[in-house]
C-alpha cells in the first residue's frame, strides 16, 4: 500500500508525486491515458517527419517556476531551446511589435510605433524588477501567500502604492492606453492577456498581460528540445529514479471514502488501490466533486458553489507540417517562436465580444507557434512544424462568419473552422496555405478525449477572471489544496494559482499533505504526553 495515490499524470500530478517522493513517501500515480503528460505531450501524428506538440508548447511559467527549478530536471534529460525572438504581433499595414529577450531590443521595436514608448517599456520592466520576486512568490506558494503578499505590499508602497495596484487591476485596453502612445506596446500586453480568457475590457487583464509580457522579457518562451513531452519524460524519469510507480491506462472512477476520510481509489476495471495517508487529484474540479467523490460526501454549500463554477474559453487547434518557412509579410515575425494574429486592438475586442455573445468569431484571434524556429529538431531543415489555436464559446449560438459552423464539431464544422484559421494566417502571411504538407484539426471534443481535464476544450482549469482567483479558486472560500473530504487534496490547475505549466498546483497539494501529516503527528504526540502526565506512566 503506497503512502499516497495521485490521480492523473499531468504535470501537476507528476510534480506532486516528485515532492512526496523527496519527502520519503511511497507514491503510486494512476493515469487514464495510455501515456503520461496530460496537456504536455507531443507526437508525430501530423507527419512522420515532424514533431507536433499536441497541446501546450511554450513554457515561460516553467522557466520562472521555483517548483520546477528545485526538481533539477536537467539532470534527468530535459534541455531547453529558444527562438531568436520571443513573440511578434504583426499588423496588415506592415508594422510589427516584437518582444525580444533583450529589453533594449523590445523597447526599440515599440519606439518605432510612437516616440517615448521605448522608455515606457523600460519603466514596466523596471517595475517588474522591483516586484517580481514577491509576485512570483505569491504566484507559486500556497494560498494565502502571507509572507510574499506582505513583502509585495511594502514593495508596492515603495513603487507607487495604490497607483501601481490600480494599474494592475485595469482592463488591458485601458492599461495600454495609459502606458503607451502607440499600438505596439498595447498589443503586446493585450495579446498576452488573451493567452487566458481575459478580453481587452476584462478587469485584471492588464495585470495578467503585464505578467506574461514580463515573463517573456525575462525568461523568454522556451520549449523542450525534442518536443513538449520531453518535459513530461524528465518528470517521469525522476519519479522512477526515486522508486515511485506510474501506471497508465488506469482510469480512476471513484475516490473511496471511509469513515469520512479518503482512503484510496477504485479504478474502472474494479480494482481498489488503497492509500495509507492521502489521495491527490490532478483532476478538473467538477469531475472530482461530481463524479469521483459524489454529493453524499460534500457539504451542501460546495454543491451549490459548483453550479457557479466557470470554465475558461473553449479551444480550437490546428497543427501543420509546412514544406517551407511561413511567408510572413513582415520578416520580423519570422524569428518569433510565438506570433499573435489580430489586426489591432479593436479586432481583439471584437473577437472577445463575439465569444461573449456565444458566436464563433469570424476573424479568430490566433496564437501561432513556429516550433522548428524555436527548436531545430522538430522537423527537417527548411521546413516548419507549426500550429495555431484560437478560443471559441462552449455553448455556440451562432456563427459570426456566416458559414454555418454549429458547434457540434462534426467533420464539416472542423474543416470550416480550420479553413477560417488558415485564412486568418494568410492575412499576415500571404501564400501560407500553399506550403501546407499536412494538417491535423483538434476541435474541443478531440482535446477533451485526449485529456479529460480539458473539458470542452478549456485549457486553464477554469476561468482566469478575478471572480475565480485567489480565495475564490476553485470555489468561494477555498483557495487551498485541501478539500471538504479529509485526506483528499486538489492538485490540478483548478486550484491556486491556476493554469499554465509551472507545477505549483501539484507542489502546493503535496506540501499541504506533508504539513497536515506533521500536524497530525504532533497532535498525536501531544495527546500521548498529556496522558502520560495524567497517569504518570506510558499508556
Amino acid at each position: 500500500m503506497p503512502d499516497a495515490v495521485v490521480i492523473g499524470a499531468g504535470p501537476n500530478g507528476l510534480v506532486a508525486a516528485n515532492v512526496l517522493l523527496d519527502a520519503g513517501w511511497s507514491v503510486t500515480v494512476l493515469e487514464e491515458q495510455p501515456e503520461p503528460g496530460g496537456a504536455v505531450r507531443h507526437d508525430r501524428g501530423v507527419d512522420p517527419e515532424f514533431v507536433s506538440d499536441m497541446f501546450s508548447s511554450f513554457y515561460p511559467l516553467a522557466a520562472a517556476s521555483p517548483v520546477l527549478s528545485a526538481l533539477r530536471l536537467e539532470e534527468h534529460g530535459l534541455r531547453w531551446s529558444h527562438a531568436p525572438s520571443v513573440l511578434a504581433h504583426p499588423l496588415t499595414d506592415g508594422r510589427c511589435a516584437v518582444l525580444h529577450r533583450r529589453t533594449e531590443d523590445t523597447a526599440a521595436s515599440l519606439e518605432s510605433f510612437a516616440a517615448g514608448d521605448g522608455a515606457a517599456w523600460h519603466r514596466l520592466v523596471e517595475l517588474w524588477g522591483k516586484l517580481s520576486p514577491d509576485v512570483l512568490g505569491a504566484l507559486f506558494t500556497p494560498f494565502p501567500p502571507v509572507k510574499a503578499m506582505a513583502k509585495l505590499a511594502l514593495d508596492l508602497r515603495a513603487s507607487g502604492g495604490l497607483r501601481v495596484a490600480r494599474s494592475l487591476i485595469l482592463p488591458v485596453r485601458r492599461m495600454g492606453e495609459e502606458e503607451f502612445r502607440g499600438e505596439g506596446g498595447r498589443l503586446l500586453l493585450a495579446g498576452n492577456a488573451l493567452h487566458a480568457d481575459l478580453g481587452p475590457e476584462s478587469a485584471g487583464s492588464g495585470g495578467f498581460g503585464w505578467l506574461m509580457s514580463m515573463l517573456g522579457q525575462t525568461y523568454g518562451f522556451p520549449v523542450p528540445v525534442g518536443g513538449s513531452g520531453e518535459l513530461t519524460a524528465a518528470l517521469v524519469r525522476r519519479i522512477r529514479s526515486r522508486g515511485g510507480e506510474l501506471h497508465c491506462g488506469r482510469r480512476v472512477e471513484r475516490v473511496v471514502v471511509r469513515g469520512g476520510r479518503a482512503v484510496g481509489v477504485r479504478t474502472a476495471d474494479g480494482q481498489a488501490v488503497a492509500a495509507r495517508r492521502a489521495v491527490l487529484a490532478d483532476v478538473a474540479v467538477p469531475a472530482l466533486y461530481e463524479e469521483l467523490v459524489g454529493p453524499e460526501h460534500l457539504p451542501a454549500q460546495v454543491l451549490d458553489d459548483l453550479r457557479r463554477f466557470q470554465w475558461d474559453f473553449a479551444t480550437f487547434k490546428v497543427d501543420w507540417a509546412l514544406d517551407g518557412p511561413v511567408p510572413w509579410q513582415d520578416e520580423r515575425a519570422a524569428g518569433a517562436g510565438t506570433v499573435h494574429l489580430a489586426d489591432g486592438m479593436d479586432e481583439l475586442t471584437r473577437f472577445a465580444a463575439q465569444i461573449a455573445m456565444r458566436q464563433v468569431p469570424d476573424r479568430p484571434f490566433s496564437l501561432f507557434g513556429q516550433m522548428t524556429t524555436a527548436d531545430a529538431t522538430r522537423s527537417p531543415e527548411g521546413t516548419e512544424a507549426a500550429w495555431a489555436y484560437t478560443h471559441i464559446p462552449h455553448d455556440i449560438r451562432g456563427d459570426a462568419g456566416d458559414e454555418g459552423i454549429t458547434g457540434k464539431w462534426g467533420p464539416d464544422d472542423q474543416e470550416r473552422m480550420a479553413d477560417r484559421v488558415e485564412r486568418q494566417v494568410e492575412r499576415f502571411a500571404p501564400g501560407f496555405r500553399s506550403r501546407i504538407r499536412a494538417r491535423r484539426v483538434l476541435a474541443p471534443p478531440a482535446l477533451a478525449s485526449l485529456d479529460a481535464n480539458l473539458c470542452g476544450g478549456a485549457i486553464n482549469g477554469g476561468t482566469t477572471a478575478m471572480h475565480q482567483q485567489l480565495v475564490f479558486r476553485p470555489l468561494p472560500g477555498t483557495g487551498r489544496p485541501e478539500t471538504p473530504v479529509p485526506g483528499l487534496y486538489l492538485a490540478s490547475a483548478g486550484a491556486h494559482p491556476g493554469g499554465g505549466v509551472h507545477g505549483a498546483c501539484g507542489a502546493n497539494a503535496a506540501r499541504a499533505v506533508l504539513r497536515g501529516h506533521r500536524v497530525r503527528g504532533l497532535a498525536g504526540a501531544q495527546r500521548l504526553l498529556a496522558r502520560r502526565d495524567r497517569t504518570g506512566r506510558r499508556r
